[in-house]
């Protein structure tokens, strides 16, 4: 949840959430101190909602829009994303029974939009779900340009390679601040294509004889639609479990992102199938609970049974603080003797990130010139790395916060430390 404030008024930029996490930051993790969805305070901004002009949502992940159906109500102000984010939002608008309640504009690459005293600009990126967007906004003070979530990838297996013309037109805009991603900050190189998912994944499953499951995020449109190809090419048939993947890819049958030669059979037939034509994606690479590795795990999910021998896949990073669960899960299959197959114990490139490493980092402070370096989205290793990343790509000055920091840009540069109130609220489903 970032906020932007210029001539009295202020824009949202996202509004997410994280699961299973204290509401302490910073607290060990327990059964009575954390809480099962958790997103920002919002109380700074909903004690002055009537100078909220707008919220932008840069994309449809949950750490990015998962909050805003439940703190809605606390606004009341319109909504701006791209046509696949405000389809995802109004399905989960409509499990809160605010249906056609919440103003919603939909927006387009390159697309500009006045929202109250701040002028948007979208910009497309690439990243782990379709249609993600950066964007500058611009103040008679000044322009920003936040970039959302995004790495460079030349070979996305949905929507177009990545473009840098954009980002290098934009050094001719004289941007004051690039607040950028840092999940990556610490890694060098480049982060791999999803193209390259998809042939280690193929290379996965071609070699199997039994079912295979595959758990991953519901989000990751794209590496559904790898996995639907796989099972085109190994003779399998490819199902989905769980209520948010169902979502997701409804989402992006209606915004045109689903392949209409990509069949998907309900998930009620596989029982039916030889075990060497399954093939079934499912819910749950983070350990969660009521998710339906868990489920599988425990052998009490209505659509399928696995068996000794049987292969489960994690093709996702595991998201630091739940390796304890993730390990408690792969413990339960490995006691039935089902296989599993994290990305640390093969050399096969089954997941890779959205996120950009050291030398996409260079490449976009170079692109875009900025005169300040703002990392943000990260820990506060990877905002310190990220601002390195910067002073090396001569980015004359770098501020690294923490959150409830208030980054004064114009007139003066300066960084008011812990100026507004933050902390974490949890929320119910």
């Amino acid at each position: 949840m970032n906020l932007y404030g210029h001539d009295g008024q202020w824009l949202m930029v996202d509004c997410g959430v994280s699961f299973n996490e204290p509401l302490t930051p910073g607290e060990l993790s327990t059964a009575t101190t954390k809480a099962e969805i958790v997103c920002a305070d919002p109380r700074f901004i909903t004690e002055q909602k009537e100078r909220l002009a707008g919220i932008v949502i840069t994309h449809a992940h949950e750490d990015h829009v998962g909050a805003l159906p439940f703190l809605w109500r606390r606004f009341k102000c319109p909504v701006y994303t791209t046509a696949f984010t405000a389809e995802v939002l109004r399905r989960k608008l409509a499990q809160v029974g605010l249906t056609d309640q919440v103003p919603i504009i939909e927006v387009a690459e390159n697309e500009s939009k006045v929202i109250g005293g701040f002028t948007v600009k979208w910009l497309g990126l690439t990243h782990s779900v379709p249609e993600p967007f950066g964007m500058t906004i611009a103040t008679p003070a000044g322009k920003i340009f936040h970039t959302g979530d995004w790495k460079i990838d030349r070979t996305p297996i949905l929507g177009k390679g990545f473009s840098s013309s954009a980002f290098k037109a934009l050094a001719k805009d004289n941007i004051l601040a690039m607040v950028c991603d840092s999940t990556n900050a610490l890694k060098e190189g480049f982060t791999p294509s999803e193209s390259e998912c998809y042939q280690g994944l193929l290379a996965a499953i071609k070699a199997e004889k039994n079912r295979v499951v595959v758990g991953c995020f519901s989000s990751n449109v794209a590496r559904l639609v790898a996995l639907g190809r796989i099972a085109q090419e190994t003779g399998r048939y490819l199902a989905l479990i769980g209520r948010s993947l169902i979502n997701m890819v409804g989402a992006a049958r209606v915004t045109g992102h689903w392949p209409d030669d990509l069949p998907i059979i309900d998930a009620a037939h596989l029982g039916y199938l030889p075990r060497e034509e399954v093939l079934a994606v499912v819910t749950g690479s983070q350990g969660e609970p009521r998710a339906t590795l868990n489920r599988l795990a425990m052998n009490n999910c209505f659509d399928l049974t696995l068996e000794a021998d049987d292969l489960v896949i994690f093709s996702a990073m595991r998201i630091p603080g739940n390796e304890l669960a993730i390990d408690r899960l792969v413990a339960q299959f490995k006691g039935r003797k089902i296989r599993t197959l994290q990305a640390h114990d093969t050399d096969l490139m089954i997941h890779v990130s959205g996120h950009p490493c050291r030398e996409e980092l260079k490449q976009l402070y170079s692109w875009v010139q900025p005169q300040v370096a703002i990392p943000v989205h990260g820990e506060p290793k990877h905002l310190d790395a990220n601002a390195d990343v910067a002073q090396l790509s001569h980015v004359p000055q770098q501020l690294v916060g923490r959150n409830g920091d208030l980054y004064q840009l114009a007139p003066s540069l300066t960084v008011r430390r812990r100026a507004v109130p933050v902390g974490r609220i949890a929320l119910l489903r």
